[in-house]
């Protein structure tokens, strides 16, 4: 039974730590779902910022200039919005596995409990099959 309890305990060790990487790679994957989305915030800001404005003494090559970086931020942004996609995708990965690594850690507990309460109860039956104590050797004065 002791060898048993070793074990578990051991296996315990092994899954709490397996438990604290996976959370780790959660927030690790939290936080690049709040960079991207920053990210994708400032791009649509630029392009916002970079929106035509009429004015009769801009010439046609700072037009297309300006249509250029337009095009080219739309592109960013499209790409920011896929890395967002791709990041909560990893995410929800991510806390697929915590559930996964605390489902497993739960069934080492448990699976330690019940060795205990095995322990326990083979304690008290081993108590019950002791003899009686020996007789009071004192009668009454």
């Amino acid at each position: 039974m002791a060898r048993s309890v070793k074990k578990l305990d051991r296996l315990l060790r092994v899954r709490t730590l397996q438990l604290d990487l996976v959370r780790a790679d959660e927030v690790r994957a939290l936080a690049k779902v709040d960079q991207e989305a920053k990210l994708r915030e400032r791009i649509a800001n630029l392009a916002a910022n970079v929106a035509p404005a009429p004015s009769a003494s801009e010439s046609a090559s700072n037009l297309a200039a300006a249509a250029h970086f337009r095009d080219r931020l739309h592109q960013s942004a499209f790409a920011a919005d896929k890395r967002v996609e791709v990041a909560e995708q990893s995410l929800e990965m991510a806390r697929a596995a915590t559930r996964e690594a605390r489902r497993d850690q739960n069934a080492i507990e448990k699976l330690i409990t019940r060795a205990e309460a095995d322990a326990a109860l083979k304690a008290l039956r081993e108590l019950e099959q002791l003899p009686p104590m020996g007789k009071n050797r004192h009668d009454i004065c």
